[in-house]
């Protein structure tokens, strides 16, 4: 698997003011970006856990830490399947 880096520019004043590190930084920002994707539909959750780089299951199971329910997306598609069939 080839893997892309990305940079991003992050004023020192950011860093301090969330009291942390450029490491722990980034880290949380791959999980927020992975989450916000995967809440918009723009990425499974297999596809949300690689960007954050944990297993799919510990991804799944911190959905709920950012208040976004784990099976969104297939219950969206469930109700366009329904909605469909009923006309």
């Amino acid at each position: 698997m080839t893997v892309q880096q990305i940079l991003i520019n992050i004023p020192e004043r950011v860093l301090l003011a969330e009291k942390t590190d450029a490491v722990s930084f980034a880290r949380e920002l791959r999980m927020l970006a992975a989450v916000k994707l995967y809440e918009l539909g723009r990425l499974s959750s297999g596809r949300a856990a690689e960007l954050a780089g944990v297993p799919r299951v510990e991804f799944l199971l911190s959905l709920e830490r950012y208040k976004v329910f784990p099976l969104e997306a297939e219950l969206c598609d469930l109700e366009r399947a329904h909605a469909r069939s009923d006309q």
